[in-house]
Order: structure tokens, then sequence, then C-alpha cells
């Protein structure tokens, strides 16, 4: 009897030691990178874009090969300067200065890091179009050209960045120079020396500097102020002895009686 019950549960015995359910296969998510052929032949694509000016095209293109390059690609840094290149060529300045700093900051020995870096002090300078405009983009740019002269001095890139400084504060003093000339239209003495002065101050290399000192000196003789004549005489023979007017303004007056 108890032999035929243990045969008896044998069936079930088997039932439940049937073959196990085959595992449900999860598809990969991982990215499968492009072939080096494949990324040579996107390179050449995204090249031909960028010379042509297509610059959407272009920019689609070059943020794919981002993620294709593989790590050390001596392409990537030229990649990041073109698709940077393309957004300040579609007037999106910043997206463009995020993509040159990208160059220089993370690639800083990479020989476009200095173009990379004075490109995006061009960016600011662009978004600063016109001098009546708020000029924090202009000074944001001056400091990202003083960025260039420090951390890639004796450089093209160097060279160029003084000169854009220059432009720059050539700009900002005129700038300043026409709010003092308004003060003066409207009998605001007191606003348009401070403007002036201050202008000198700021920006003593701006080629508005002797124009706005002889102005100062006509607004000075106006009031009597002999002494402050003087003073901006002697710095003006000194920096600036053959800006226009400054001979006339600071001529010495005729004595009583001369012919």
């Amino acid at each position: 009897m108890i032999r035929r019950s243990c045969f008896a549960l044998l069936p079930l015995l088997l039932a439940g030691c049937g073959s196990p359910t085959p595992a449900t296969v999860v598809p990969s998510t991982i990215r499968v990178d492009a072939s080096n052929e494949q990324v040579d032949r996107n390179w050449a694509h995204a090249e031909e874009l960028y010379r042509a000016g297509r610059w959407a095209s272009a920019a689609t293109a070059l943020e794919r090969l981002g993620l294709e390059f593989t790590s050390g690609d001596p392409r990537m840094a030229r990649a990041r300067f073109y698709l940077a290149e393309c957004y300040l060529a579609m007037k999106s300045h910043l997206q463009a200065v995020r993509e040159f700093r990208r160059v220089s900051d993370e690639m800083p020995s990479d020989p476009l890091a200095p173009d990379a870096l004075l490109r995006a002090g061009d960016a600011f300078g662009e978004l600063w179009r016109r001098p009546e405009l708020d000029p924090t983009y202009a000074q944001t740019a001056i400091s990202t050209y003083q960025e260039v002269s420090n951390r890639y001095p004796g450089t093209h890139a160097s060279a160029m960045a003084v000169l854009r400084i220059n432009e720059l504060n050539d700009r900002l003093a005129a700038k300043q120079y026409r709010a003092a000339l308004y003060y003066l239209r409207y009998k605001a003495d007191d606003s348009a020396i401070l403007y002036i002065k201050d202008l000198a101050s700021a920006y003593p290399k701006a080629t508005v500097v002797p124009e706005a000192l002889v102005t100062l000196i006509q607004i000075y003789k106006r009031l009597g102020y002999s002494e402050d004549i003087k003073e901006t005489c002697v710095y003006l023979r000194r920096f600036h002895p053959q800006g226009a007017g400054v001979a006339e303004a600071c001529a010495a007056p005729a004595a009583p009686g001369a012919s």
C-alpha cells in the first residue's frame, strides 16, 4: 500500500519539476557607437555643411559628432569650435559663448583654445550692438579678452584681444562723452564735468579723450576755473600733445597791449 501510494504521487512530483519557464529577453538600451568609417564620413559631411554656410544643418551634424567621437579624438575641439561658430552665425550668442568656452576650458592645451576664448569675447561684444544699450555685455567682453591675454600671452589671440579691448573702450568712452554733451546742452555743467573727468580716468587711451578734455577746458573758461584749466592743459600736453584743438585750447593768453 505504501509502495502504491508512492507511485501514485510520482506523476504529481514530476509535474512539479517540469522545464523552467524561459527568461524574458530585455533589449539592450546601450547605444552602439558608430564605426570609425561612419564617424569619418559624418565628420566630412559636417565640414562640408559648415563650409557651405548651412549653419543649422551643420550644427545638427556637429552636435551628433560630439556623441560619436571617442575620448581623446583630436577632432573634438574643432567640432566644438565649428559648432560655436554656427551658433554665432545664427545669432545664438550665449550658446556660442558656451561652446567656445568648452574648447578653452575643457581642452586648454589645444591649439584652438586661445582663439576659442577670443571668439567668446567677440560673441559678448556683438551683444552690445548699440552704444545706447546697457554696457554690461561690453564689460563682460573686455573681461574675457583680458582672460585671453592672461592665459595665453604671446599668442596671436592675445594680440587681437588687446585690439578688441581698445575698440570697446573707444566705444564706451564715446558713449560717456555723448552723455556729457547731453548735460552740457541743458546747462548742467557740473554733471558734464563729472562725466568728462570720469571718462578721461576710466579710458585714458580712448581716441575721444583729447576732444572731451578740450570741451572740458571750454567749460572751465566759461566758469572761470583757471587752476582747472592749467591742470587739464598740463595733462593734455603730456599725453595728447597732437590732439585736435589742444594747441588752441591751451594757448597762453596774449599779454595786455601786445600787438
